[in-house]
């Protein structure tokens, strides 16, 4: 590596990105959800492992498998919609009747992974995912060998072809994995909120498209929310355990609560991936009031104190209720998010009402 790190990419090379990400949606070839799990992928790993400069960021499969792993966790859970009675089957590629309830990843025959990881949770039915990235995966390192091929052989190959041509615009292969290009970690982290919806988005018309899903689907409105947000029942448990863990405490205003909002320290909305340790309980008055802005310095330095106290308690609510507890990544998210207010003025929450601008010093606190 040369003694200089490169510079971000101009304003003009920025766009130039984003019109390329815009014909990757227009005119790449989408016959499964796997290109766009990639690309969410690849936007949460560059907000983990990247830097804001334009050097390239080098991934293995593995890396990418265990996301996906988290990504395609939920949806191998029957699919009736979130406000009917939902059954906790697991589904096998093609199970007979039991297969009517399941969401096809693609077209024709189900998707590699979704079947991979449903016959991987039949055969270990006490695992969650909050074991996932522990110990190089643990128990699912065989699993996540099989998604790591399965993402080789597939989106990784195709899914720079833009119509029917190839344009390495995102990342080269290398042994093993592959490597973001000079620029490209920085601008998955400059506009990861715009390329995780573009890929939401693009993944819940590709369901809706694909024929076997029709009779299941109707005209359900509910669809993203089971596709990637957290299921209502493990919210609730977590709020449950929040309450235990902090005394049924508001982590905001520090009065007592009796109903309770579970919130994203980083906004959802900025970052759309639960991890364990970016939960806190609040006041629902408190959590409307914040809403989507990050949490002033106070908050932050208390945020920080918090899951370096109860990093433990954490990941054992996370093993409770199958979520990813790892505090790792929910400080580089940190790092991230109030890196990218920093320079962009972004102000930040203190109270109602009330809010400060974003300063490079909370960034020593993280």
């Amino acid at each position: 590596m040369s003694a200089h790190r490169a510079a971000p990419p101009s304003p003009e090379a920025q766009l130039q990105w984003l019109n390329k990400l815009q014909r990757l949606f227009s005119e790449g070839d989408f016959t499964a959800t796997y290109k766009f799990a990639l690309l969410i992928a690849l936007a949460d790993l560059a907000v983990e492992k990247g830097t804001d400069d334009g050097e390239p960021l080098a991934l293995t499969f593995r890396e990418i498998a265990t996301n996906f792993v988290e990504l395609y966790w939920q949806q191998t859970v029957p699919y009736v919609g979130l406000n009917r009675p939902h059954p906790q089957v697991l589904v096998a590629a093609d199970s007979g009747a039991e297969h009517t309830l399941a969401l096809h990843q693609s077209n024709g025959r189900q998707a590699a992974v979704v079947s991979a990881i449903a016959a991987f949770r039949r055969l270990n039915p006490g695992l969650s995912l909050a074991t996932l990235r522990v110990d190089d995966g643990g128990p699912f390192r065989p699993l996540i060998g099989e998604v790591a091929r399965t993402v080789a052989a597939q989106p990784a190959r195709y899914l720079q072809n833009l119509a029917g041509q190839a344009d390495r615009f995102l990342y080269e292969p290398v042994v093993g994995g592959l490597c973001l290009l000079p620029g490209v970690a920085y601008c998955l982290r400059r506009f990861q909120p715009l390329v995780q919806q573009l890929a939401r988005n693009g993944w819940v018309r590709q369901i809706k498209a694909i024929s076997q899903n029709a009779r299941l689907l109707g005209e359900t409105d509910d669809l993203e929310a089971f596709l990637f947000d957290t299921p209502r029942q493990a919210l609730d448990q977590i709020g449950a355990e929040l309450r235990k863990l902090c005394k049924s405490q508001c982590f905001y205003c520090g009065g007592r609560v009796h109903e309770a909002d579970v919130d994203h320290f980083v906004p959802f909305s900025l970052y759309p991936r639960d991890l364990m340790h970016n939960f806190v309980l609040a006041h629902p008055a408190c959590n409307r009031s914040k809403s989507d802005t990050l949490a002033a310095l106070p908050h932050l330095e208390r945020w920080r104190e918090y899951i370096d106290r109860h990093d433990d308690d954490l990941r054992e609510i996370g093993d409770t209720v199958g979520r990813p507890a790892d505090a790792t990544s929910s400080l580089a998210v940190a790092r991230w998010g109030y890196g990218n207010g920093a320079s962009g003025g972004a102000r930040a929450w203190l109270r109602s009402m009330e809010y400060v601008p974003v300063t490079p010093a909370y960034l020593t606190v993280l």
